[in-house]
């Protein structure tokens, strides 16, 4: 069962599923997490998903972490998740495993604590600066003559 848990909330920290909208046990989780958690927790989050990313041989040459910091990371967000689903969200998580839909409520829970990590990080002027860089290449008049009107 803690395996199983440990899967929904990482596949729940990238896609949410479309059925937990409208379930209100997996909307209070959602909630109860994005309420219990501060902008340090998210960006510890928005940290572990970049080095489990900076794993894929695609990115590895553009992160230079070291196992002992992924080591941390994994241990920082352990401990965070075991904290929102065993303290301080117990009621929320114990009524989506009584309505058994634990592994998709999970899923739809973190993804949204994902989205605010993600926001947070976004938000920042300088990630927006870089963000922003692609405008420079951006073909202008292939968008023009594409969106031209007939």
């Amino acid at each position: 069962m803690v395996r199983t848990l440990i899967v929904a909330v990482i596949v729940g920290m990238f896609a949410v599923p479309a059925w937990a909208q409208g379930d209100q046990t997996a909307s209070a989780l959602k909630q109860c997490v994005a309420d219990n958690t501060s902008g340090k927790d998210r960006k510890e989050l928005a940290k572990w998903i970049f080095l489990a990313m900076a794993a894929h041989p695609e990115m590895k040459q553009y992160a230079n972490a070291d196992a002992a910091a992924v080591d941390q990371s994994s241990r920082t967000i352990a401990s965070l998740v075991t904290r929102l689903l065993t303290e301080s969200c117990l009621s929320e998580t114990r009524a989506v495993m009584q309505g058994g839909q634990g592994s998709r409520s999970f899923q739809f829970a973190f993804e949204g604590l994902g989205q605010l990590a993600m926001f947070e990080l976004m938000a920042d002027p300088s990630v927006q600066t870089n963000m922003s860089v692609f405008q420079r290449y951006i073909d202008q008049k292939r968008f023009n003559e594409a969106l031209a009107p007939k």
